[in-house]
């Protein structure tokens, strides 16, 4: 699994002109499930991102986590996240995990990081999305399942 988080300060995503997932202060979150992932991934990324020291303190050093400063997340899936661009123009998308895997793993990893205390809104799984985003600082950080000591 793999998420690209970006810090915001307000996110939205839209299908079909409809508003379906809307957050102010928090972190936009681009999820990518492949061939293999496990609950156990989903659980280590959701709890990797609700404890991402990112948010800035009195200081002004990113030192505060989305739980410390009571941020929401847009969780959106994306399974281009997977794509393997080494050949030819057209990127392949054999890594990513065909749709009904990849949907319970995004919606494992959703109910995870709703269950750490952090407010989640969705995209919408498999349809053609219009995401905005304000990426504050700007901060955007990259997690791979593949990084958790196993």
């Amino acid at each position: 699994m793999r998420v690209v988080i970006q810090r915001v300060s307000s996110a939205t995503v839209k299908v079909e002109g409809d508003t379906v997932g809307e957050i102010g202060r928090g972190f936009l979150v681009l999820l990518g499930v492949r061939h293999g992932d496990t609950g156990e991934d989903a659980r280590y990324l959701a709890e990797k991102t609700a404890n991402l020291r990112v948010f800035e303190d009195e200081q002004g050093k990113m030192n505060l986590s989305l739980l410390e400063v009571g941020g929401a997340a847009l969780v959106v899936s994306q399974f281009t996240l997977y794509s393997d661009t080494r050949r030819g123009r057209r990127p392949g998308f054999s890594e990513a995990a065909p749709p009904a895997e990849a949907e319970a793993l995004y919606r494992h990893f959703v109910s995870a990081l709703a269950g750490l205390g952090v407010p989640v809104a969705t995209g919408r799984f498999a349809a053609m999305m219009d995401v905005s985003l304000v990426n504050r600082g700007p901060v955007t950080i990259i997690i791979d399942s593949e990084q958790r000591a196993k």
